[in-house]
């Protein structure tokens, strides 16, 4: 008997342990469950939980931005803008006078950095440069209420003309001085047609500068032709006019200037239209 007693007392401690009551299995995972709710902003029945932590939260786009990656405002009314600014710019080009920049007779060297020209001649030990900006050169248009057979014309849009200030240096090269002259188109003179060959440019501005230096000095001495005697005046202008700076010279510099302006306001609407639109 002694020997099968031996088996039976090995099995019991097997066979509690195979019993339900004595494995807890489901609290632990229970327990996990309720933490990762938390986690998730679930919290328990009645009580919210903490915020979702922010690499979990959906993103959300602010009213009136774009689908795009520009995070930019996109508006109904900057759509508006954007088509009128492509029909702006088809309307330019149609009427746009010279695709390329005109040339300057009498061997003038043009050279364009943005709105700002360069001419530059050089002639039997001279060099003569005329620097002009275009910004802010078309002259303001006065609307006076035109007579009634003026109408039909009037409906027509006037030719924009760039009438700009320029200054003209002339440097010999044995010296170390520049002669300025400050030069621009008088209003009343602009257009005019007559018999008489009138100057169509006037010298405001008269001094001397240091031919190397970069920047004039506003310590030299200007002279103002407000008050100049007239002789003295009438010598300076054939002075400019034997070195090329003259009536023709003026004419051709404003037909290079208005090209130049419509130029830049053409690329100013693509550039205007491309902000508005984000590209």
């Amino acid at each position: 008997m002694a020997p099968l007693l031996l088996p039976l007392l090995l099995l019991r401690p097997v066979t509690r342990a195979l019993r339900p009551a004595a494995l807890p299995v489901l609290r632990p995972a229970v327990a996990a469950t309720r933490a990762f709710g938390a986690l998730l902003g679930g919290g328990s029945a009645g009580a919210p939980g903490p915020a979702l932590p922010h690499l979990l939260q959906p993103r959300r786009r602010a009213p009136g931005l774009c689908s795009c990656t520009c995070g930019g405002l996109h508006t109904e009314g900057d759509k508006a803008f954007a088509e009128f600014l492509m029909d702006e710019i088809k309307e330019e080009r149609k009427i746009q006078k010279h695709k390329s920049l005109p040339k300057m007779s009498g061997d003038w060297e043009l050279g364009v950095q943005g709105t700002e020209a360069k001419l530059v001649r050089r002639l039997a030990g001279e060099r003569i440069t005329v620097t002009f900006n275009i910004n802010n050169s078309i002259p303001p248009t006065f609307d006076d209420e035109p007579a009634e057979g003026q109408k039909a014309q009037e409906e027509q849009e006037p030719e924009l003309t760039s009438t700009p200030n320029f200054v003209v240096e002339v440097v010999k090269d044995d010296t170390k001085k520049a002669l300025v002259l400050d030069c621009h188109y008088p209003e009343d003179e602009v257009g005019q047609e007559e018999e008489d060959e009138s100057d169509i440019f006037s010298i405001r501005e008269v001094s001397f500068q240091p031919a190397s230096d970069s920047e004039w000095k506003d310590t030299n001495y200007t002279l103002n032709t407000d008050s100049l005697d007239w002789a003295l005046y009438d010598h300076l202008m054939d002075f400019l006019a034997d070195r090329g700076v003259d009536n023709k010279f003026a004419d051709e510099l404003v037909e290079l200037s208005t090209a130049l302006e419509h130029q830049e306001y053409i690329n100013f609407l693509e550039d205007l239209k491309g902000f508005v639109k984000c590209q």
